[in-house]
């Protein structure tokens, strides 16, 4: 089995790490697994007021954690779980275009679920991913 290697990003990922004993990522071999990212600022943990700023925050959230754990981000994504605690069809369609906007090579799969609340009061969306991302080979050198 592949060595687990967790990771949690500075600051707002860190206090979560000491607050509720979670990483923001963790890579097993080539693949990273995100937990859900909610929209807060990831330097202050501050919510998003406004429910697209909060989805879009949400996403971006995804790629720092994706890229603090060795990965380039939203185009090695392939799998994609988004929680919503707003199921319109506005909020729904927002999500659909930040991953549109986000991976464009490819189309991840994705489930998307209605839930009553999240984790983080006030917190009305949460994003999670897989993602493929090799680990980039050392260059050799010659001595």
């Amino acid at each position: 089995m592949s060595e687990l290697r967790y990771f949690a990003y500075p600051d707002m990922g860190k206090v979560l790490l000491d607050k509720h004993c979670y990483h923001q990522a963790v890579r097993v071999g080539d693949c990273i697994e995100c937990a859900g990212q909610g929209g807060w600022n990831p330097k202050t943990g501050d919510m998003k007021k406004d429910l697209y700023e909060e989805i879009d925050q949400a996403f971006d959230n995804v790629e720092l954690a994706l890229k603090d754990a060795g990965g380039k981000g939203w185009s090695q994504v392939y799998r994609v779980r988004s929680y919503h605690t707003d199921m319109s069809h506005d909020a729904l369609m927002h999500t659909v275009e930040n991953i549109k906007k986000r991976v464009t090579t490819h189309k991840p799969i994705f489930t998307c679920v209605g839930v009553t609340q999240l984790g983080v009061e006030g917190m009305r969306v949460e994003i999670e991913v897989a993602a493929y991302a090799p680990a980039q080979k050392e260059a050799k050198t010659d001595a």
